[in-house]
């Protein structure tokens, strides 16, 4: 005798990633990544070279002030990372067909305050340390080790140690990761982003104003 059947055929089905698709899960934080390495790895390397090769006191010299030595050293790679974002995006979308169901001026507003984030503890490590060595160690591990690992980019967040989940929250890329998904391939718009938008908003002003506030013009 056959068993009877069930009233409700139950079948789940993952939302926005149907078919469990692992380039539609990884492709969208990718991004993360490549900006943590520029603005973590490349610009811990600006001040402390100055600083190596004895030409920050030409610099020191001017009458530039602190703030526009700071962001006149960002500025650069600033516009090196917008234009990596462009070009992730642009092959995201028609290499790996990964769909953008949401906002790209949104996405690249929220990408310019996580690279300026970025760019603000790195240049916050160079003046720091005033070692190229020492910098790029210490960036390696407070930039790029939490943009692969703590951000949700390999593994989600929700599946970590409670202990580990409540340090991710130190890292902007676990921010932006939400914000990639969430614009890429759920649509998300600024209204249920805007939490995300506003921590990176004071990791980048506050980090920025830190780097600014601890230089010092003088050779001490």
């Amino acid at each position: 005798r056959r068993p009877p059947e069930p009233p409700v055929d139950v079948r789940p089905r993952a939302w926005y990633n149907p078919d469990m698709e692992s380039r539609l899960f990884i492709i969208p934080g990718v991004m993360a990544v490549v900006l943590m390495i520029i603005a973590g790895l490349l610009t811990p390397l600006s001040v402390a070279r100055e600083w190596e090769t004895g030409t920050m006191e030409q610099l020191i010299s001017t009458p530039v002030s602190r703030a526009e030595l700071v962001l006149g050293k960002l500025t650069p790679y600033f516009a090196i990372g917008m234009l990596d974002v462009v070009l992730t995006l642009l092959a995201s979308r028609y290499l790996f067909g990964v769909p953008m169901r949401g906002s790209p001026a949104l996405l690249l507003t929220i990408a310019a305050v996580y690279l300026s984030a970025g760019l603000g503890l790195g240049i916050l490590l160079s003046i720091v340390t005033r070692n190229q060595l020492l910098a790029s160690q210490a960036a390696m591990v407070s930039t790029f080790l939490p943009a692969m690992l703590l951000s949700g980019f390999i593994s989600p967040i929700s599946q970590m140690p409670a202990p580990v989940q409540l340090i991710t929250r130190a890292f902007p890329a676990r921010y932006f990761v939400t914000v990639l998904k969430g614009i890429q391939l759920k649509g998300l718009g600024m209204l249920a982003l805007h939490a995300e938008l506003l921590t990176l908003l004071l990791f980048a002003g506050g980090l920025t104003l830190l780097a600014i506030g601890l230089f010092r013009k003088n050779l001490e």
